[in-house]
């Protein structure tokens, strides 16, 4: 959240980040928002009765904000095909791994288990498979002798938000 909204910052940047939606109301990410007087709100799902209904919602948060593109970070829930579609093409995650290798979560431990040489992260336009969209970009990380998950994903997170608000860049400039 922090590399985008610096991001932002610079005037030349073609993205203005207008609100912060999480499904936890502790989300760091809100803080750091209304911190810098972006808009905020946070649903937790379990509140909800339906996925559909949650989701509604959310769509209902968006476009009070004239969201045009959507940048998921942390937020791990699947989202339903209706509310994926709706967006296509419009919303990006980031995801700790080279893609398609390790889709889902515990992404170092498995590229660790695995003897992976190099590992890293991929913004990635959202499709209703579970990160399966086409990758925008990806940053490589070489996995290091004694390296663990806690340390491999601390070199990866310097690089996801070196990526991230690049790809937002490409994204909202119409480049991709």
């Amino acid at each position: 959240m922090s590399a985008l909204i610096e991001a932002a910052r610079a005037p030349d940047y073609p993205a203005e980040i207008v609100g912060v939606l999480s499904n936890r109301a502790a989300a760091p990410g809100l803080a750091i928002a209304a911190a810098d007087g972006i808009a905020t709100a946070s649903l937790a799902q379990s509140k909800f009765p339906s996925r559909d209904m949650f989701e509604d919602v959310m769509t209902q948060i968006l476009e009070s904000w004239n969201v045009d593109i959507v940048c998921l970070a942390g937020f791990m829930r699947i989202l339903g095909d209706d509310f994926v579609n709706r967006w296509a093409g419009r919303m990006i995650n980031i995801h700790p791994s080279l893609l398609p290798l390790y889709k889902g979560l515990h992404t170092h431990e498995r590229a660790l288990a695995d003897g992976a040489k190099v590992h890293g992260c991929t913004v990635h336009f959202v499709t209703p498979g579970l990160d399966e969209g086409a990758p925008i970009l990806q940053a490589e990380v070489p996995v290091l002798p004694g390296d663990t998950p806690e340390t491999l994903a601390t070199r990866i997170l310097v690089e996801e938000h070196r990526i991230y608000p690049q790809a937002l860049r490409l994204l909202a400039s119409g480049a991709i």
